[in-house]
């Protein structure tokens, strides 16, 4: 059941627009009412790129409805290499808040999260293959 939600080609732009909403509800629970309405505006634009985004092979497999071994393939390494980039990002921002003399939160957390994360799926797919 799951499976066959996220790749119908509706499921990416609805939950697109749903963050939106979730996201203008926090921002003006905030007190910025305007920059959630633009936030919102953002991910509706977002989500009808990808549901309008035409017979497009990347739009497709984006969507979920035109994915194939391949493109799961695609999204793997895309997954890894974002992975990469934002645990890095993570680890230089707790290194630049600890030389200022800072504690180095919410960085700290974060890497332990990504790092624990890891260590966990590492295990789990060892033990599963």
């Amino acid at each position: 059941m799951e499976m066959r939600m996220t790749r119908s080609k509706w499921f990416l732009p609805l939950f697109s627009v749903a963050l939106g909403i979730v996201m203008l509800a926090a921002m003006w629970i905030g007190g910025n009412p305007s920059t959630g309405l633009q936030s919102l505006a953002i991910m509706t634009a977002l989500g009808a790129l990808i549901l309008f985004g035409g017979r497009s092979e990347t739009v497709r497999g984006l969507r979920g409805d035109g994915r194939d071994e391949r493109f799961r393939q695609i999204d793997i390494h895309a997954t890894a290499l974002a992975g990469i980039v934002v645990l890095t990002t993570i680890i230089v921002a707790f290194i630049v808040e600890v030389a200022r003399g800072h504690d180095g939160a919410p960085y700290s957390w974060l890497g332990a999260i990504g790092g624990l994360s890891y260590l966990l799926a590492v295990v789990a797919l060892r033990l599963r293959g």
